[in-house]
C-alpha cells in the first residue's frame, strides 16, 4: 500500500539440530539433496578410489616413529627446559595430525584393509577426545548436508561468528571441555536430543561404552600423575589435545570459513588451498578440501590427482594458507553486522556454471564483489 513502509523479516540462524532451521532445511529439500558433482569418467573414477594399504602404512609407520622419538625426548628430558621442543612436535602429532587420522579412517578409505582403518580410527578418535560412534554418524551427516544449518553438527564457525571462541580454540580450550562433558554425559548413560537426530537407536549403548573407556583412560592417567606426584603423564596423555591442536584448528577452519551456507554445490561452501609438504602430511591432503567433498571415496593419497583432473570445474584455489586468511578475515569483520554475507567463489571459465535453483546464490545480500 502507497506510503507504507514494507518491513523485511531477517530470520536468525538457528544451529541446533532440533530447531528452526532443521525444520525449514527439511521442508524446502536441503536436507539430503543431490549435490552438485563435476564429470568424472567412470573408469578414472574407479581408478582413482582403488584403496591401497602402502602409503598408508608408510604413512602411520612416520607418524608412529615420530610419536616415539617425540615422547621419548619429552620424557628423558623432563621437566628442564630441553624437553620443550620435543613436546611441540609431540602436541602437533596428538593433537592435529590425529585430526586428519580420524577423518580418513572414519571413511575407511586410508588403508584397504578394515581393521586398520578401525585401529587407527579409534587411536585418533580418543586423542581428540571424540567419542569414535558419535564423531562416525556426525562426520556422515556432515557429507550428506555439508554447511546446512540445522542439519550439520560439524560447522566450526556459525554466523555471526564469535571471534574470541575462533582464537581460544587455537589453544583447545573450548572444544576440549565440551569434549569432555559429552563424554561425560555418554558415559553416565546419556544420549542427547541432538545426537539421536543423527545416531541410530541401535548404536546408542555403543556411544555410552566407547565413552566409559575413554573416560576410564583418563581417570588411570590422572591417577598415575598423582602417584608419581609429576604432570608427566598429563602431558602426553590428554593435555597435548590443548597444547597440540593449533595446526588442526589453523587448517581445519579454512575448509568452509566465510563461504556460502545453504546450498548444495560444494564449490560454494568448501575451500581448496595450496599447502607446504609438512603441513599436507599432517592434514593427509585435506587442503583438497572441495575435492574431498565432492568424492569423499577417493583416498587422502589420490586428492592431488583428482584436483588435477578437476581443476577445470572448480574455483582458484588459495595459493597459501596466508592468502586464505586475509581473503577470510574481511569477510568475517563483515558478517559481524550482516550475517547474510559470505563470499561467493569465482569459477573459471572453463566451469559448469552455479545452476539457479541452488537457492538464488546471488540474491542472498552476501555475495562479496
Amino acid at each position: 500500500m502507497t506510503g507504507q513502509k514494507q518491513e523485511t523479516i531477517v530470520m536468525k540462524r538457528d544451529y541446533s539440530l532440533v530447531g528452526e532451521s532443521t525444520r525449514k532445511a527439511i521442508e524446502t529439500g536441503l536436507a539430503s539433496a543431490e549435490w552438485y558433482h563435476t564429470d568424472v569418467p567412470r573408469k578414472v573414477m574407479k581408478d582413482l578410489m582403488q584403496r591401497s594399504d602402502l602409503p598408508a602404512i608408510r604413512d602411520t609407520l612416520i607418524w608412529i616413529l615420530s610419536f616415539v622419538i617425540s615422547a621419548a625426548g619429552a620424557i628423558y628430558f623432563w621437566p628442564t627446559w630441553f624437553c620443550i621442543p620435543f613436546l611441540f612436535v609431540y602436541g602437533v602429532l596428538y593433537g592435529s595430525s590425529s585430526d586428519s587420522r580420524w577423518h580418513e579412517c572414519g571413511h575407511g578409505t586410508a588403508f584397504k584393509t578394515r581393521w586398520m582403518n578401525n585401529v587407527v580410527y579409534q587411536i585418533a578418535s580418543f586423542m581428540l577426545m571424540r567419542n569414535p560412534v558419535t564423531w562416525r554418524w556426525s562426520h556422515a551427516r556432515h557429507h550428506t548436508d555439508t554447511i546446512i544449518v540445522g542439519r550439520d553438527a560439524e560447522i566450526a564457525v556459525m554466523r555471526p561468528p564469535d571471534l574470541l571462541r575462533v582464537v581460544v580454540n587455537f589453544f583447545g580450550i573450548l572444544d576440549a571441555w565440551y569434549s569432555m562433558i559429552a563424554l561425560l554425559r555418554n558415559c553416565f548413560g546419556t544420549v542427547s536430543a541432538e545426537e539421536k537426530t543423527f545416531i541410530p537407536e541401535m548404536e546408542w549403548s555403543k556411544v555410552i561404552f566407547a565413552a566409559r573407556i575413554h573416560i576410564a583412560i583418563y581417570v588411570l592417567t590422572i591417577g598415575l600423575s598423582i602417584a608419581t606426584r609429576s604432570f608427566l603423564p598429563l602431558m602426553l596423555v590428554g593435555l597435548p589435545r590443548l597444547y597440540g591442536c593449533w595446526h588442526m584448528v589453523l587448517t581445519g577452519l579454512l575448509q568452509h570459513i566465510g563461504l556460502a551456507d545453504n546450498v548444495i554445490d560444494h564449490r560454494l561452501n568448501s575451500r581448496t588451498v595450496y599447502m607446504n609438504p609438512i603441513s599436507r602430511f599432517i592434514y593427509w591432503n585435506m587442503n583438497y578440501h572441495v575435492e574431498h567433498h565432492m568424492f569423499p571415496m577417493v583416498p587422502y593419497h589420490s586428492l592431488p590427482r583428482l584436483h588435477a583432473l578437476i581443476k577445470h570445474d572448480l574455483p582458484v584455489p588459495n595459493p597459501s594458507m596466508w592468502h586464505a586468511y586475509r581473503e577470510v578475515f574481511p569477510v568475517l569483520i563483515r558478517q559481524l553486522r550482516n550475517e547474510d554475507y559470505f563470499l561467493k567463489r569465482e569459477l573459471p571459465p572453463t566451469a559448469r556454471p552455479y545452476k539457479d535453483e541452488f537457492h538464488h546464490l546471488d540474491e542472498l545480500s552476501g555475495a562479496a564483489e
